[in-house]
Order: structure tokens, then sequence, then C-alpha cells
């Protein structure tokens, strides 16, 4: 079948909307008939080969669709089903039955390496090879085909371009605060970074009850938002000494401290922003080279921690289901922060995404 997709043909440059062929699906996988997809900013680093994936390929990995066809061997799904699309994982290996799949064993080849395991894919253009899977599902095109692990079925009445995020950015931000803390009634939690991930964080801090919520930007857009929200506190990310401010809103630091930046700088202001037994949590995307300075007598004598977070540590039918419900129930509003464009603009909305000018730039495909 013919369709319309989204192509990263070389590094940091502009997609190429192109028409090329998505195959059927193959045993345990799914054809999506992709209606929305989120921009994240793993996209943009995979564009710009921060983190070598093959080209060509199409990107995108917060898809909403409908399913259009299913493979042999697939339960719980049918033709007809709305569903959002999230990473892959195998389910078979020692951390995937530990309850940890966004840690997969197989995490990168299933969700970098551009193809099937046995190096097929499911796109391809007039006999050239197009790159496929990304993370499972690659959503900037028309139709994808995703295996069912990373399929979530979702309720009818809600629109697809609403959810779409869920897969990735919303997940991440919020399952940090719900899966990775265990954030309880009364804590408290600094956030630095407001964008998707952080605001999602926010929000799921405000659902669990947080006592004081302090988001760190720069962003006017992005620092009114967490006000709406939730966050109790807002400081400038240009205050020449964010811990000490965070310290008198919250005597002696907060419980847990979120980075979305990977800056290593920012880093260290977080955790020099926890108190006793307190937890920063790390989950932005940064140069493998990175590294960063934290003093180990600090760690040690109050017992504070770093833990490194991927995807909020979701098993996805179980997290988006939630964070679903949240938002029917009015506690987590994440539509909010969205901004719509037709396929046909990609380009214009990663920019506007980069340059900060929205928060959440959602795709529209399929409309009718």
């Amino acid at each position: 079948m013919k369709i319309k997709a989204a192509v990263a043909r070389a590094k940091a440059a502009p997609l190429c909307l192109e028409t090329i062929e998505v195959g059927d699906p193959r045993p345990g996988e799914v054809l999506i008939r992709v209606h929305a997809s989120g921009i994240c900013h793993t996209d943009l680093a995979m564009r710009d080969q921060t983190f070598p994936v093959p080209q060509p390929i199409v990107l995108g990995h917060e898809g909403a669709g409908v399913i259009a066809a299913v493979g042999a061997g697939v339960t719980g799904l049918a033709v007809g089903d709305h569903v959002a699309t999230s990473f892959d994982s195998c389910g078979e290996c020692p951390i995937c039955l530990e309850g940890e799949p966004a840690y997969c064993l197989q995490a990168f080849p299933r969700n970098f390496g551009g193809s099937r395991l046995d190096g097929s894919t499911a796109f391809s253009k007039d006999g050239e090879k197009i790159h496929s899977n990304f993370f499972g599902q690659s959503s900037f095109a028309e139709y994808t085909i995703c295996h069912h692990r990373s399929v979530v079925k979702v309720p009818k009445e809600i629109p697809l371009e609403v959810l779409a995020p869920l897969g990735c950015g919303i997940a991440t931000g919020a399952g940090a605060v719900m899966n990775v803390f265990h954030l309880k009634q009364g804590q408290s939690m600094v956030v630095f970074g407001a964008g998707a991930v952080g605001l999602a964080a926010i929000l799921a801090a405000r659902a669990l009850g947080a006592s004081a919520i302090i988001a760190v930007g720069r962003n006017k857009l992005k620092m009114d938002l967490a006000k709406q929200f939730g966050a109790t506190h807002i400081i400038d990310g240009n205050h020449p000494n964010v811990p000490e401010a965070v310290k008198a809103i919250v005597p002696g630091g907060v419980r847990y401290a979120l980075d979305t930046t990977a800056v290593p700088r920012i880093i260290e202001n977080a955790f020099a922003s926890l108190g006793t037994l307190g937890m920063l949590g790390v989950l932005g995307v940064s140069q493998p080279t990175e590294t960063m300075a934290l003093p180990l007598i600090d760690a040690i004598s109050v017992g504070k921690s770093v833990r490194g977070i991927v995807e909020g540590d979701a098993i996805p039918q179980v997290l988006i289901p939630k964070l679903i419900e949240l938002y029917q129930q009015g506690k987590c509003p994440f539509d909010k922060m969205s901004t719509y464009y037709p396929f046909d603009k990609i380009n214009e909305a990663i920019h506007d995404a980069e340059t900060g000018k929205v928060i959440k730039a959602v795709l529209r495909m399929n409309v009718n």
C-alpha cells in the first residue's frame, strides 16, 4: 500500500514528505492507520544523529490511530480498535519478566535499530529500504506497523489527537513521579525544565497531592502553564543560586527533583536542591560522552540518590489507561499543552517545538 510519510534522509536536515510503501503485518504485528502523532525531542535528537539511527528512516514515536489489519497470533486487539502506540520490548527477557519493559535487554535493537530483529523493514520505496520500527512504531506516516506489545487500546470517545502524546512525553514525566518516585501526599518536588515531560510531572504531582511543586525554567509560556498545571512556586532559571531558592521554599530541600534538561550544571543544581533521603530523577537525552560531578559526601550523609529514568518506568498497557482515567476525571488535562498541525506542516511544527514557540506539537494525519 502506498502512503505518505516523513523521511529523515540526512543529518539535521528537514524531513522529506514522500510517497512510500508499507507492507502487511507479520505474525505478532498490527497495521495502524495513524490519525495523529506527537513530536518529541528524541525524534529531533535522532534526526540530528545525536544517537545514530540508520537513514533513511521514518521517525515518530507518539502515535495514535485505528487498527486496520492484525497479524497472526495477535490477541486482545482487533480491526477498528482505537489505539495509542508506545515503545517496544521483548516481553521475555529477565528485565521484562520483572515488569520493567522500558529497560528490556533488547530495547536498543527493537527501538533504535531501524528494522525488525531479522533486518527487514515495514517501509520501502521503489526497492529502496526505508528504515522503520523507530521506538517500535515510526509514527510520522499515514500508516505504520507495530509489534502488538507497542500498542495500547484506548477509549473511542476521546479524540486520537488528544491521546497521541501519551506514547512517550506525557508517560515519561508522569511515570517518573508515579512509578519511580512513588510520590506521596504532602511530599515536595522540584522540576527543572517545563516542556511536555516536566509539565506532565507537575500534573502527576498535583494529582498525587504534593505539598510543594516547584518549576524551574526560563520560558514564560512554559512557566505560565506550569502554574496552571499545579506548580506552587516558580523559580527563574537565571537565578544565581537555584538550590538556595528551592530551600527558601522547602527548608532543608525537596524530597524529589526531576531534571528534563540533560545539562550537567542544571543536574548538579537539582541534586543540591534535595533534602534528606531525596531522589533525583534524570531523564533528558544528552550527548553520550556527557558527565556530571556530584558530591559523594552529600549523597552518603543524608541518603540522597540519583536514578536514571526511561519512559517513566512504564508498562504502557498499565500507565496509559491510568493517565486517561485521570484525564477523564479532569485531574490531568495534558491536552492543554498541545498545538496541532497538518501533516504537511511537519517541519514547521518541528521548528516551533525546537524554538519553544509551542510546548507539544501534534501532527494530524488521517483526520477524516
